[in-house]
């Protein structure tokens, strides 16, 4: 008999044909935290003394209260690298493992932040609108260039080298503030966010979500960076402060922002809607055909290694 999976994410039917070789799917994606959670919590009402295994990601998470409705919970995974939202103490005290799909993304995300990075900074988004409705090169400053400035990277994980790697290409001189200091990198240190944020041209935030890192990126940051500066995220909304976003493009304070993840997601972050100088995109860094697959795969791999007692490759609790 397979073991019964609880899915609470969007996954394609290609993937859900995948997975139900192997599972018992109840196939149940929520919206997202905060928001509709009817589906799965309906499922979990419906068929928790049977559910084994739930697949999740950081954003719907896991919550301890629905931990405690699965008395046969034994595996808990998401795909992504995020697993912020998943109740990791109550899963921890049951002995339930967490896993997240590390290694499978990392190069779309770094793709994406530079990408969005570039949009910003030679404006992109308004040079394209601009040429649709007759704007010529003569009639606008000249937006800045990209190579042999500095960036700052807040989280030098695997994510955060991938980027670093990518300006390289660029020439940009690298510094960083992370949880682990790495000197092996060779790139230079700061001792905090705001101290990062003055030497740097260009801010992005690659560290995870959570309570100690809500908010970091506030308006003393912001004012750090200075009015040639970019902050560029690609972890998790609550990082950034979007209100103090709003505030320091109005006055000027800095050139750009670029995010493709922001607070109270789906929604948009409205308080950046009217800046031409926003790029915005919808938590998409992540998503590529390729980083899907493979964070499935990841997934099932975990999955293999657990019913079969050998270690598992990504446990994060």
């Amino acid at each position: 008999m397979k073991p019964v999976l609880l899915v609470l994410v969007y996954l394609s039917e290609e993937h859900r044909a995948l997975v139900s070789e192997r599972f018992e799917m109840i196939y149940a994606p929520n919206a997202g935290l905060g928001a509709d959670r009817s589906n799965g919590q309906a499922q979990i009402a419906a068929r928790g003394t049977d559910i084994r295994v739930v697949l999740t990601n950081g954003t719907n998470g896991l919550l301890a209260e629905e931990i405690a409705q699965l008395p046969r919970l034994e595996l808990i995974c998401t795909v992504g690298v995020g697993f912020e939202n998943v109740a990791r103490d109550a899963a921890r005290a049951r002995g339930i493992p967490v896993c997240n799909a590390a290694g499978t993304n990392d190069d779309a995300v770094a793709d994406h932040a530079m990408t969005i990075l570039l949009a910003a900074i030679r404006r992109l988004p308004f040079l394209n609108n601009g040429v649709r409705h007759g704007l010529w090169r003569d009639d606008i400053p000249r937006p800045p260039h990209v190579s042999g400035r500095r960036m700052g990277i807040f989280g030098l994980g695997a994510i955060g080298k991938k980027i670093a790697k990518r300006a390289q290409g660029f020439d940009m001189e690298i510094g960083y503030h992370s949880r682990t200091r790495r000197d092996e990198t060779g790139f230079q240190w700061f001792d905090d966010i705001k101290a990062l944020a003055a030497w740097c041209d260009f801010l992005v935030i690659a560290a995870p979500g959570g309570k100690e890192t809500y908010h970091i990126v506030n308006a003393e940051v912001l004012d750090a960076l200075g009015p040639q500066g970019v902050v560029v995220n690609i972890a998790r909304g609550t990082l950034v402060d979007t209100n103090a976003v709003a505030d320091a493009l109005r006055d000027k304070r800095i050139w750009a922002a670029a995010l493709d993840v922001y607070e109270n997601e789906p929604m948009p972050p409205a308080p950046l809607l009217e800046f031409e100088n926003a790029v915005l995109t919808p938590h998409i860094g992540g998503i590529s055909p390729q980083a899907i697959h493979a964070s499935v795969l990841r997934f099932l791999e975990n999955a293999e290694a657990h019913f079969s007692g050998q270690p598992l490759l990504t446990q994060v609790n």
